[in-house]
This record gives structure tokens, sequence and C-alpha cells, in this order.
């Protein structure tokens, strides 16, 4: 297919492809999907080989914010029967921070639900950052705590924290139809806050709130003129008492080929599979590691994970291997460069920092919420299954253990 060589093409020179070829990925056929994995996962390999980071989030607060996110669990006015409590202690974060850490993440994201932390907020998070590092050598921290005021990156920054995490959800033009408290402009505030700190900006997408093809596309190419170091991709949990319980939009297909997409927009940066991975692409899960290099291991803020063991299986079981504490996840023009481009031009870049983040928490499963070799193209997958009939809501559980409960964590 002249389109996915072309990607290709420029995928292994960072080059920028066009909206119409963006487009074009999305709007491919089932007969195509493994043509479209296979394209993608040469870029993918390029820059991170067989490599697939670990990340572990910690709920530092969870539920009753005030901002009306139509997809967290955790918005204005949810009934959805989430777990409730105020901070956690310094010890308690870091305890559940090393649960996740045992099993072989390299990287902690620490969120809080709330629309934006107060200084005093800053300074019990700053103080959770230095607990996690003393007690954890060579653990990379983000947090992820909602609308920044000035100064509060570089307060974060000096407590210890390697990335911020706020993610943009959706398109500019639609954000209005998703949440009402806060704008579009306010989370670009804060990403660009978090970059002028010196942080690794992580900021990502939910799909699967009823967007269009093009609201995707517009989110992926405003990420890349934002430039994180990593972009979460997220597909919508559909809680039960949230305003878009009933959206159901995805299938197993749509899931890798919107990850495809956002692979070849960002060839060169960290594309994490985060919340709902289990939920919308199940039994296809192993091939999405040929397009993303990055996933979360256990549970999610307000929902239930594939269990840690299960992760690290399939990873192994694809032909991958899981990236090591020591191990630079950036290729080395990024790394080099402190915060390099995205995967288009040498210049510019999409995003690679980290993890997610809402007015609260948002993308991380809270309500919405790596390449082989190349011989591996045609064996990614053995057959491409067709779509359920009907909604897997059976695969939607609320979190129960690990932070906030008395009961050990998933990981």
């Amino acid at each position: 297919m002249d389109l996915l060589n072309t990607l290709v093409d420029k995928g292994l020179r960072r080059e920028l492809p066009t909206r119409e070829e963006a487009l074009a990925v999305l709007a491919t056929s089932d007969d195509d999907l493994l043509d479209v994995v296979a394209a993608a996962g040469k870029v993918r390999r390029q820059w991170f080989g067989r490599r697939v980071k670990l990340n572990y989030l910690v709920n530092l607060k969870s539920g009753l914010c005030p901002e009306d996110c139509s997809y967290c669990s955790q918005r204005l006015g949810s009934t959805a029967g989430i777990l409730k409590y105020t901070w956690l202690k310094p010890d308690e974060a870091s305890e559940a921070a090393a649960a996740g850490l045992a099993g072989g993440a390299k990287r902690v994201c620490l969120v809080a639900s709330g629309r934006g932390p107060t200084d005093r907020d800053v300074d019990r998070v700053s103080e959770t950052i230095r607990t996690i590092k003393d007690q954890n050598e060579g653990v990379e921290v983000c947090a992820c705590l909602g609308l920044l005021s000035d100064g509060q990156a570089e307060r974060l920054r000096e407590a210890g924290a390697d990335a911020y995490n706020h993610n943009l959800n959706t398109s500019e033009a639609t954000y209005e139809e998703i949440t009402t408290t806060h704008t579009y402009a306010d989370r670009v505030d804060t990403v660009q806050k978090a970059h002028a700190a010196g942080l690794s900006a992580c900021s990502g997408l939910i799909a699967g709130m009823g967007e269009s093809d093009e609201d995707l596309v517009d989110v992926v190419f405003s990420l890349r003129e934002l430039d994180p170091d990593s972009v979460p991709v997220n597909f919508l949990i559909p809680f039960e008492g949230t305003p878009l319980a009933k959206e159901w939009n995805l299938t197993p297909q749509r899931c890798l080929r919107i990850l495809a997409m956002v692979r070849f927009v960002c060839p060169d940066v960290e594309v994490r599979i985060a919340g709902g991975r289990e939920v919308h692409l199940r039994t296809m899960q192993p091939l999405a590691l040929h397009l993303a290099n990055s996933i979360f291991l256990g549970d999610y803020l307000t929902s239930e994970g594939q269990a840690g063991k299960a992760d690290l299986e399939m990873i192994a079981d694809a032909g991958f291997e899981v990236e090591g504490a020591g191990e630079v996840t950036l290729p080395e023009h990024r790394a080099a460069a402190g915060r390099g481009g995205c995967g288009s031009h040498e210049s510019a870049g999409c995003g690679s920092h980290e993890d997610e983040g809402c007015g609260s928490h948002e993308s991380a499963g809270c309500g919405s919420v790596c390449g082989s070799h190349d011989g591996a193209d045609a064996r990614a997958a053995a057959a491409v299954p067709a779509a359920a009939a009907e909604p897997r809501t059976d695969l939607v559980a609320v979190r129960r253990r690990g932070a906030g409960t008395d009961l050990a964590p998933n990981a």
C-alpha cells in the first residue's frame, strides 16, 4: 500500500505526515489492519526496539472533584461507586509505589483529583516525591495534579519530580462538549508551564467519546505542536454514573488504527497505552505493543486493570522485553536535547513525556480512562477477530484494592 510505505519512510526520517495521510490511516479497512500494524511497527522498532516501559499509578486523592469532565468517574455529580478518600500520607504513597516498582515499573505516576493543587497541596506532594525517591533508588516520578498556577511546576521540579502529566483529551473544537468548568486553553497552559519548568511533559488523549476522525487527528497534531515527551492514549471506560456511560464506540480494530496514527504522527515519542486497553483491545492487546512502547502496569485510578503478572506474561509472549531502570526511554536525539523534536522534523515534536492528567485525573482509567525484530511483522497476530456484537460491560470493574484501601495492590 503506497500510503503505508510513505508513512514508514516519513517515520524513519522523523517527518510529519500530512493531515490527509493521518486521516487515511483511521479510514483503512479491517482487511488492511495487519498491514497497518506492521508498518507502524517498523517505525516503533526504529526508535524503541523491543522495549516496553512500565508505569505505575498511585491515586493520591480519589473522588469528589469539582470539575465536570464528562468521561470521569470522579467528576462533579458522578454517581459511580468508586473509592473516595483524601490525601495519602507520604509513607502510604511510597508503599503503594513500591509495589509497582517491584513488578517492573520504572516510573510512578502520582495523581490527585481536583481542579488543581493549592500551594499546600504542592508542599504535600513534594514531600511524597522526596519520600518515594529516598526509598526507591532510580525511580522516575511524574505528577498529575490538574491545572498548575505560576511557580508550582518549578516547586515540583525542585522536589525531584521528573515529569508532569496533563492531557488535552480531545480537539479544541469539541472540548466544550466534554468539559465546561475549564477550557482547552487552560490545559495547554499547564503543559507549557511544565515544559518551561524543565519537567518532561506528558500529554495525551481519550478516544471513544463520540469524536470524529478529524477530532482525533486535530488533537494528535496539537500534541505534536506542544512537544510532550510522552503521549498516553486512553480509551474511554464508560462508567455507570457518568454522562458518557453509554458511549461504547470502540472496537479492537479501531483502537489499533488510532494507536498506529499516533505512532506515525509521533514516531520517536513515547506512546503509552493507558486507561481502557483491557476493556477495548481485549485479546488484541499484544498487537498494540507493536505500536506503543509504554503501558501502565496493574490497576488504574478508579478502575481495575489486567493483573500485573498477566501484563508481564503478555509482553514476554509477544516477543518484547521490559525496559530496565537503567535504560533511557527516549531515542538519543530526544534525550540529549532534554526536550527534543517529535517524530516529525528535526525541530518539532509530538510528545512523549509521560502520563496523564485531568483538571484532576482523567485519563488513566479514572473513568475513561515494542517492536520485535523486522521479521515479526507478518506474525504480529494470527488473525483479527470480528468485533463483539455487544459492549463488554463486564470488563469495567471499580478498583477496590491498592492505594486508599487495606488490600494489597494489583502489581
